[in-house]
């Protein structure tokens, strides 16, 4: 690794500084993008034009099912892909010396849940006490601005790196994956990779992640009128019986003996999140239908397909149940099938955005194992590749008044920026 001149680190740390009026202003324009699944079009081509400002040249790379299917790291989709390409950028320099990178962020972010219930208008971002609220803003469009930005700063200091970077801008990191699956497979391999996800509301790194598997439970009933209630089978019923049977099984999963060493010290890192429900027809009808989502965690020393497996076994037998007599139960598999994930805390592009991380900050990343998942496990386990993921403070994401900490933000722009040149080299621009 090339050490940096005091002159060029100096130069690069007052070009952020210089940008951080730009920056605000770019989150606030991905973050009125409402890029919710299936809607990620508008983030995508702000991402486009974002990329050809840094006199970049950028590439649609479109994530299509049966080329990846046979692929460890897919997911069965949820919906279509067209008109959804992910957008990467590759940077050449006139001679690589340094070692390559790889800048990742998904644009993608969840629903806004009830809109009445945010201060401001989840599209329209507000700044407040030195926070920008507004879906997607922690997660993690201030990251992608962060690595953006650090980019610029380099070239507003006369420099540019001595290594091939790309950046990627990816969809579908909240439900496969399938996006940077797609995006890192179409491109070469590089030394590095840093994901500015947003931590557990403090400066960390992520040091371990578990696997996630999405499940579909559709129950059929039998309907009645209200009045004959005992003839009828009652579908959200039975649905809530099967649901117990995941509670039970969350527990046993948070049992000591089934929690990974890197997960010691964690508080019911595996979690299983009942997260949609639908069905019925009428209040006075007993209901035919209900389908309940789930979200079933994958600790570390397990395996998405023995959790699946878990998953078949626990439907079986929530059929044979006495309370779902006449019946229908249907398990289908989309979204998530993630494997879990240990990031590795010795690798030299980690000791370097954690050593530049205090510099600039003063603080420091502490290592975070967590219970939810990043794009890092594709680099990771299907690549070998090293990743430094870390992010801006961020609070309640996939919450009510989601918001980034613009300052911290402003130290991870500064931390990517020293990361990268000191990572790649650098050569004058």
């Amino acid at each position: 690794m090339q050490v940096l001149e005091p002159g060029a680190r100096r130069a690069i740390l007052e070009a952020v500084d210089e940008l951080r009026a730009e920056s605000i202003s770019m989150l606030s324009r991905l973050v009125r993008c409402p890029s919710t699944l299936g809607n990620e079009a508008s983030a995508l081509n702000e991402m486009a034009r974002i990329y050809e400002g840094l006199g970049l040249t950028p590439r649609r790379i479109p994530t299509v099912p049966s080329a990846l299917e046979g692929h460890p790291g897919f997911s069965p989709p949820l919906i279509p892909y067209d008109g959804r390409d992910n957008v990467v950028a590759v940077f050449t320099p006139r001679e690589a010396k340094g070692r390559s990178l790889t800048l990742q962020g998904h644009v993608d972010v969840v629903p806004e849940g009830a809109a009445d219930m945010w201060e401001t208008p989840p599209y329209e971002p507000a700044i407040r006490d030195g926070r920008m609220y507004g879906r997607g803003a922690g997660d993690m469009k201030a990251g992608i601005v962060s690595y953006v930005m650090a980019f610029r700063a380099l070239k507003r200091a006369g420099l540019q790196p001595a290594a091939q970077v790309q950046m990627h801008s990816v969809i579908e990191e909240e439900c496969t994956g399938n996006g940077a699956l797609a995006a890192m497979l179409a491109l070469p391999r590089t030394d590095a990779v840093i994901i500015p996800e947003p931590g557990p509301g403090m400066p960390a790194m992520y040091s371990a992640e578990v696997g996630v598997i999405w499940a579909w439970v559709t129950v059929s009933g039998r309907p009645a009128h209200v009045r004959d209630m005992q003839a009828g089978v009652n579908a959200i019923e039975a649905a809530s019986t099967i649901a117990g049977y995941f509670k039970r099984y969350e527990a046993e999963m948070n049992r000591a003996e089934n929690i990974h060493a890197s997960f010691h010290g964690v508080n019911h890192p595996v979690n299983v999140n009942l997260g949609t429900i639908e069905g019925g027809e009428w209040n006075s009808s007993v209901p035919t239908r209900a389908r309940i989502g789930l979200r079933v965690g994958v600790m570390m020393g397990n395996s998405a397909a023995a959790v699946k497996a878990d998953i078949e076994r626990l439907v079986a037998e929530a059929a044979g149940d006495e309370k779902l007599r006449g019946a229908k139960v249907k398990l289908e598999f989309k979204g998530f099938m993630a494997e879990p994930c240990v990031f590795d805390m010795q690798a030299p592009i980690v000791k370097l955005a954690k050593q530049h991380f205090t510099d600039v900050s003063g603080g420091a990343l502490r290592d975070y194992p967590s219970a939810g998942l990043t794009d890092g496990r594709h680099f990771v386990l299907h690549q070998g590749t090293p990743v430094a993921c870390f992010g801006p403070d961020a609070q309640d994401i996939h919450g009510i008044d989601e918001s980034v900490g613009l300052d911290s933000m402003h130290d991870i722009t500064r931390t990517i920026a020293l990361t990268m040149a000191e990572w790649c080299g650098v050569e004058k621009a």
